[in-house]
């Protein structure tokens, strides 16, 4: 996963392999498991509170467990029926899900689709400290690649290998409108 969050917040959690100090559990934080996406968001790091950039390592049984307790974070008939269940379902959830465009090293939108993950309550709490595997505090790759990217030879650029998930649960996978792995 990858996030993006002011030095204060992005710093600690590097050092201490876990979110703390002034790390919010109040409040709803989105993990992004795209590198591309989240340079998107934070501008390659240069966006006023997203000057860090993590990437987080996390149980896959965590991950699994977040995927089957992700609800759409706008109703999809074909998934929840009535706009009432999913309203519902919503509200007693502590894991949103969105499908937006995914985004090329420029930030022009792809045709391909990213995920991100919005944790919360109980979600968060359990991101924040047992479900961490390692926090790598990544900008000083991001700033080198920024600049490669917007200053340097394009074809020099090196991104995270990425691979498309394995769900391999099939419920999971037809509310996600995935393939099965």
């Amino acid at each position: 996963m990858y996030q993006a969050y002011r030095p204060a917040i992005g710093r600690f959690a590097a050092e201490h392999q876990r979110f703390g100090g002034p790390f919010s559990l109040e409040r709803m934080s989105w993990i992004k498991p795209n590198f591309l996406w989240m340079m998107y968001r934070s501008g390659w790091g240069t966006k006023e509170g997203q000057e860090v950039t993590l990437a987080v390592r996390l149980r896959r049984d965590a991950f699994n467990k977040v995927l089957a307790e992700a609800i759409h974070s706008t109703h999809v008939p074909e998934v929840y029926g009535e706009h009432k269940a999913w309203e519902q379902l919503g509200k007693r959830s502590d894991v949103r899900l969105q499908w937006d465009p995914d985004h090329g090293p420029s930030g022009d939108k792809q045709e391909r689709r990213a995920i991100q993950l919005g944790l919360r309550g109980a979600a968060i709490a359990s991101y924040a400290s047992e479900w961490i595997v390692e926090i790598e505090d990544i900008s000083a790759f991001v700033a080198e690649q920024r600049r490669v990217w917007f200053e340097g030879d394009r074809e020099a650029l090196v991104t995270p290998r990425e691979e498309v998930y394995p769900v391999a649960d099939p419920a999971v996978a037809a509310k996600l409108g995935i393939d099965l792995a």
